[in-house]
């Protein structure tokens, strides 16, 4: 009996070393070889893998988010009612408003639904009296609540609005937005995108 006993200690303490250490060498060798992902992706401005409303930025003497780039409307205009008052919207919560969390998730709202089709009037007058033609993805939320990426045509149709606020040349935004964009995953996956938040970090020097 005491030997089994004394099998099972020394297994024991052996999977209790193998799985410390693992766990040890698994952290070590990510920040070595991938400390900025296992940092989680984080600047000095957020984490580039989470979106971030940015209608709220400050522009002076122009319309609040008029001087960045933008991403999907995932906390924007009608789907950041939830925050203050979840009863009355079923939609994305996906950020921190007024010191509450929010959730991840899609609005489920249909094609049929005349809610979806009120909140999407919203938003493109939101975007018109910004001097932009929006994309679909500018009026649409995502399907998590976090995305942070938009296509090249969603930062382009936003080059009016960037250019009036910040005096920035059309031409040099488009370059800005070129140098950003991002091919398809492993070249075939998926489409190019841009990482809203970078993009407005490069927009900030270029400033």
């Amino acid at each position: 009996m005491l030997a089994h006993l004394r099998r099972s200690v020394i297994l024991g303490v052996i999977a209790l070393v193998l799985t410390f250490a693992y766990a040890f060498v698994a952290t070590g060798v990510s920040q070595v070889l991938f400390k900025h992902q296992a940092d989680g992706s984080v600047t000095a401005n957020g984490s580039t893998l989470i979106g971030q409303n940015w209608s709220q930025t400050v522009c002076p003497g122009q319309p609040l988010g008029s001087c960045v780039f933008q991403g999907r409307p995932d906390d924007l205009g009608p789907y950041a009612s939830a925050k203050t008052n979840p009863a009355e919207h079923p939609g994305d919560d996906p950020l921190v408003a007024n010191g509450q969390a929010g959730e991840s998730g899609a609005t489920n709202l249909g094609p049929r639904s005349a809610e979806l089709v009120t909140y999407t009037e919203e938003l493109v007058a939101y975007w018109h009296k910004r001097g932009v033609d929006p994309t679909p993805d500018l009026v649409t939320t995502s399907g998590s609540g976090y995305d942070p990426d938009i296509t090249p045509q969603d930062a382009i149709v936003q080059i009016p609005m960037v250019s009036a606020a910040t005096g920035i040349s059309p031409s040099a935004l488009r370059s800005l937005i070129a140098k950003e964009t991002n091919g398809e995953p492993l070249g075939f996956l998926g489409s190019s995108y841009i990482d809203v938040l970078q993009l407005n970090e490069a927009l900030a020097k270029l400033k």
